[in-house]
C-alpha cells in the first residue's frame, strides 16, 4: 500500500452557482436518444465489429426506436466507411432515422467524411476538439486562443463542405471534448465561436454536445456545468443541447439524469453502457429508469432477451446477471423476507391499479419475465418463497403452518446440496414428505350417514387385511378422527384443516391439508383426490401414518 497515496490527486472544483435551478426540476419526458454503439462502443472492443455484426446491431437499434445513430468514423476507418456506404446504397436508413458520423477538425478528414455520406437524405456530422487545460498544454501545446481557432476552423470546414452537397439535409454537431475538465467560461466561449460560424436557426438547429469524456466529478457538478452552458448560450432556442456522459466514477446514468434536469435535450450513450474504460452512459438503464417513473421512454424495450442476445453476439461482452433492469437475476428474490413480501403483494395487486409491489419497482412481465422466475429458493429463503413457487408452478396453496414446516425441509436440502433449488426439486421434496403414502393405513372406501350428526364407516387396509373403522362427530372429518382415535386408543384433535382445487373445471383434483394433534404433538397430513371427502380422509390418514413412523424412528 506504499503507493496508494490519495494526496497525489486534486478534487475537481465545484461551481459557484447559488442560483442553480436543476435541483427543483423533475424529468417529465424522454430526451432525444442518440446511440453511439456503432462508433464509440465499437472502438472500445477488443475485437471491433465486422460489417455483418454492425448490420445486425444497426437493425436492432432501429427496431428499438433510436432516431439518431452514430455509425462510425468513416474518414479514419475503411470498415466504417464501407458500412456507411452500405447503409446508403442499400437503402437501410428509415425515413425517420438520421445517421451520425464523427470527424476531427481537419480538412482532408472532413472531405472524406462528406464523400462517405454522399446520397444520404439527412445526416449529422459531429466535429470535436479537446479544450481542457491538460489537453491544451500537454497535447496540443496551444493556449486558449489557439484551441479556439481549431474549433472555429472545424466549424467552417463543415459549413463549406455541406454547401457543396446541398442534396443532403445536414445537421452539425460540435463537442468540446474533455468538457468536464474545461473551465466553464472557456467552454462557453468556444461553443459560441462555433455557433457564430454555423448561424443556426430554430428551423435548422445545430447540436452542442457536452461530453464527460472522463468522468472527473460527481453528477451534481456535471449538472451545474450543463446548466451553466444551457442558460448562457446566446442562441439557445436554435441549439439542441446534448450530453455524452462516461462512467469512470460509476455515475454515468446519474449524470445523464441530472443533466436532463439542468437543460439537456439529448443524450448520447450505448446499450448496456459499452465504451472506453468503464464505458458510456447506459441508455437502456436510463430509459427504464424513466419507464419506472411513469414516463414513456419512447423506445421499445419489451424484448430484453433479443437485446441481450444481439449485444452479446455483436460486442462479445456478457451482460452481468445483476445489470439494472436487464440482468438475469434482477427480478429474482432469494431472501425469505423479500419472498414473503413479494408473494403477499402480488396476491393483492389488482390488474387495473398502479403497480405497487414490494421489491419489484416494475412489473417483470413488462419485460417478458415470468413470475415463476421472481422467486428462487436457496438456503437463505424462507417459507414465503417456497410457498410462492409451489403455488405458481403446481397450484399448491400451503397453509401457514405447513409453509413453516416445509421450509425447514427445503433449507436442509439446500444446505446439503448448495445453491438454488429448482421448482421441480421443491415439488419432488413436497411429494416425498407429504403426498407419498407413508405407512400401513390406506383408505379403500367409506360410507357416510347423517342421523342428526355425521357417522362414517371407513374401509381401511392396515396391512392385516381390510378393516372397518367407525366413528361419529360434527362433520365428516370429526367423525373420521373419532374412528381413528377409537382404533388406535390415542388422543386426536384437528388443529386446522384446509382444502382447495388444484385447477379449474368440474374434474379438478382437490388437495386437503390437515394438521392433526396426536397426543398433544402436531403432525401434518396432505392428500389429493378428485373427490374432496376422499382427499380429506386420506390427509388424516397421512398424518397418522407420519406420526407412527416418527414414533418408530424415535424408539
Amino acid at each position: 500500500m506504499t503507493r496508494f497515496d490519495h494526496r497525489r490527486y486534486r478534487p475537481s472544483p465545484a461551481m459557484a452557482m447559488p442560483d442553480r435551478q436543476w435541483p427543483n426540476r423533475t424529468v417529465e419526458q424522454a430526451p432525444r436518444w442518440a446511440s453511439v454503439d456503432l462508433r464509440d462502443g465499437n472502438q472500445a472492443l477488443l475485437e471491433p465489429m465486422d460489417v455483418a455484426h454492425k448490420q445486425r446491431l444497426w437493425r436492432l437499434l432501429v427496431k428499438l426506436g433510436f432516431k439518431e445513430i452514430e455509425v462510425g468514423f468513416p474518414a479514419a476507418s475503411q470498415p466504417d466507411y464501407d458500412f456507411v456506404r452500405w447503409l446508403i446504397e442499400h437503402d437501410e436508413i428509415p425515413e425517420d432515422v438520421t445517421v451520425q458520423v464523427l470527424v476531427q477538425a481537419r480538412e482532408a478528414l472532413v472531405e472524406r467524411t462528406f464523400a462517405a455520406l454522399a446520397g444520404a437524405p439527412r445526416a449529422i456530422v459531429h466535429v470535436y476538439n479537446s479544450t481542457s487545460p491538460v489537453q491544451r498544454e500537454r497535447v496540443f501545446g496551444r493556449d486558449r486562443a489557439g484551441v479556439m481557432e481549431i474549433a472555429r476552423d472545424g466549424a467552417r470546414l463543415l459549413r463549406e463542405a455541406a454547401a457543396r452537397h446541398p442534396e443532403t439535409r445536414w445537421t452539425f454537431e460540435y463537442s468540446p471534448e474533455s468538457f468536464t475538465a474545461t473551465e466553464p467560461d472557456y467552454a462557453l466561449e468556444v461553443c459560441e465561436a462555433v455557433l457564430a460560424e454555423w448561424a443556426p436557426t430554430v428551423d435548422r438547429p445545430c447540436i452542442i454536445n457536452l461530453p464527460a469524456t472522463v468522468e472527473v466529478a460527481s453528477p451534481n457538478v456535471f449538472a451545474d456545468q450543463v446548466e451553466y452552458i444551457s442558460t448562457r448560450l446566446s442562441c439557445r432556442e436554435a441549439v439542441v443541447l446534448s450530453v455524452h456522459p462516461h462512467n469512470d466514477r460509476g455515475g454515468g446514468v446519474a449524470a445523464a439524469e441530472l443533466a436532463l434536469l439542468a437543460g439537456a435535450d439529448r443524450v448520447e450513450g450505448t446499450l448496456f453502457g459499452n465504451g472506453e474504460r468503464t464505458g458510456n452512459a447506459d441508455l437502456l438503464t436510463l430509459a427504464m429508469n424513466l419507464y419506472s417513473q411513469g414516463i414513456d421512454p419512447e423506445l421499445d424495450l419489451s424484448d430484453p432477451a433479443e437485446i441481450v442476445a444481439v449485444c452479446t453476439e455483436c460486442t462479445g461482452l456478457p451482460v452481468h446477471p445483476r445489470h439494472p433492469w436487464f440482468g438475469e437475476l434482477v427480478y429474482t428474490a432469494f431472501s425469505g423476507s423479500h419472498q414473503d413480501a413479494i408473494r403477499k403483494c402480488l396476491a393483492r395487486q389488482r390488474p387495473d391499479a398502479p403497480w405497487d409491489v414490494a421489491y419489484l419497482p416494475i412489473d417483470p412481465q413488462d419485460l417478458g419475465r415470468d413470475y415463476r422466475a421472481v422467486i428462487r429458493v436457496n438456503s437463505q429463503s424462507g417459507k414465503g418463497g417456497v410457498a410462492f413457487v409451489l403455488e405458481q408452478d403446481y397450484g399448491l396453496r400451503l397453509p401457514r403452518w405447513l409453509q413453516v414446516e416445509f421450509a425447514q425441509v427445503v433449507q436442509r436440502e439446500s444446505e446439503r446440496h448448495g445453491g438454488a433449488l429448482a421448482a421441480a426439486t421443491l415439488y419432488a421434496l413436497f411429494r416425498e414428505h407429504y403426498l407419498r403414502e407413508q405407512g400401513p393405513a390406506r383408505l379403500i372406501g367409506y360410507q357416510l350417514d347423517h342421523p342428526g350428526h355425521d357417522r362414517v364407516e371407513a374401509r381401511i387396509d392396515a396391512g392385516e387385511g381390510e378393516q372397518r373403522w367407525c366413528g361419529e362427530g360434527e362433520g365428516t372429518i370429526a367423525a373420521f378422527v373419532d374412528a381413528c382415535a377409537r382404533r388406535f386408543g390415542r388422543s386426536l384433535r384437528v388443529r386446522d384443516y384446509q382444502e382447495h382445487a388444484l385447477d379449474g373445471g368440474t374434474e379438478a383434483e382437490a388437495v386437503a391439508y390437515v394438521q392433526l394433534e396426536v397426543d398433544g404433538v402436531p403432525v401434518s397430513g396432505v392428500a389429493t383426490d378428485r373427490d374432496t371427502v376422499t382427499a380429506s380422509l386420506r390427509a388424516v390418514l397421512q398424518a397418522l401414518n407420519r406420526a407412527a413412523l416418527a414414533a418408530a424412528e424415535a424408539a
